[in-house]
């Protein structure tokens, strides 16, 4: 079973990685240090590799978090661009060939889109992609979703809106690809060269959306604020990056306009796109979203790790 997009998710995949995670979550905060004893067997003797040709601290420590929670062993190489295979030129699928001797799972980023299915091909243990470029990043979506019905109690229903850079956001592409599942209204607020691509465009059919470049025109209406990034390492042209960098700001005045129940969530790392005096407001989640990764992480590791039939597509 590997986890390459969230196009192949289903779901009924995502009602069961909910209610594990809930329950991991719960069984975590009653126990603190001390995990229980089910939970250290789930991966007994297993060994998750995380394979990071692109430079994490979030998911590539909520992932080993998660494998050690569950009782299992990890390996990692944090900074694969510099290893001596890839420096010598070796095929993504080589290298999958040759990792996974050496564990029971991978997670892998990559910096170029379409490089974790390529890696895949040649893997013989199951492959959760962790990032690949500016294309997807179907974990963080999971994690995001479970964020949005812990927060709210439902997914549908709502409307919810994306900010930023939905040009190269990865978060956004995934998250995107499982609204198909949802009865949701989605506004999409980016300047004009960070639009969605009509790729991603093309999954939406169906969905109720707005497009605009004014965060103010909006933001009154939504339930869900999806900030992101604009990411200066995706831009060939620097003067690009400039001119929308600072685009759009999150701050406590932005935030009168607002709805009191509405929820503020970000992938992270933030630069200044949400300023920290926001941290105080009730109203941001996006810390609470970090730490909900390691639950759903472990949700999903299971589910690879048991592989007990349920499938990721319908």
């Amino acid at each position: 079973m590997n986890i390459i997009s969230s196009k192949d998710i289903s779901k009924e995949f995502i009602e069961n990685i909910f209610k594990r995670a809930s329950e991991f979550e719960e069984r975590t905060k009653v126990e603190t240090r001390l995990i229980a004893s089910e939970q250290n067997d789930i991966a007994k003797g297993k060994i998750l590799a995380t394979i990071f040709y692109e430079p994490s601290t979030r998911t590539r420590m909520s992932f080993e978090s998660a494998m050690i929670r569950l009782g299992g062993n990890v390996i990692s190489a944090s900074d694969m661009k510099n290893i001596s295979s890839s420096k010598k030129g070796e095929s993504l699928k080589d290298s999958a060939k040759v990792i996974s001797n050496y564990c029971d799972v991978i997670a892998i980023r990559h910096n170029e889109k379409g490089a974790v299915e390529e890696f895949s091909k040649g893997s013989k243990v199951p492959v959760i992609s962790a990032g690949d470029g500016a294309n997807e990043h179907p974990t963080q979506a999971l994690l995001d979703f479970y964020t949005i019905e812990k927060e709210k109690g439902t997914i549908d229903g709502l409307k919810i809106v994306l900010v930023g850079d939905l040009k190269y956001g990865r978060t956004v592409h995934s998250l995107s690809k499982l609204l198909k599942h949802y009865n949701v209204e989605l506004y999409l607020v980016s300047p004009e060269l960070l639009k969605m691509p009509e790729e991603i465009m093309s999954e939406l059919a169906g969905l109720k959306i707005h497009t605009t470049e004014n965060l103010s025109e909006v933001i009154s209406e939504v339930d869900v604020l999806y900030m992101t990034r604009v990411q200066k390492e995706r831009f060939e042209n620097p003067f690009d990056y400039e001119k929308c960098k600072d685009a759009y700001i999150i701050d406590n005045e932005i935030l009168k306009s607002a709805k009191k129940e509405m929820i503020i969530m970000h992938p992270l790392p933030r630069v200044n796109e949400i300023k920290e005096e926001v941290d105080l407001d009730s109203r941001a989640k996006y810390f609470k979203q970090a730490e909900n990764a390691v639950y759903v992480r472990m949700a999903i590791l299971e589910e690879v790790i048991t592989n007990d039939g349920l499938r990721i597509t319908n």
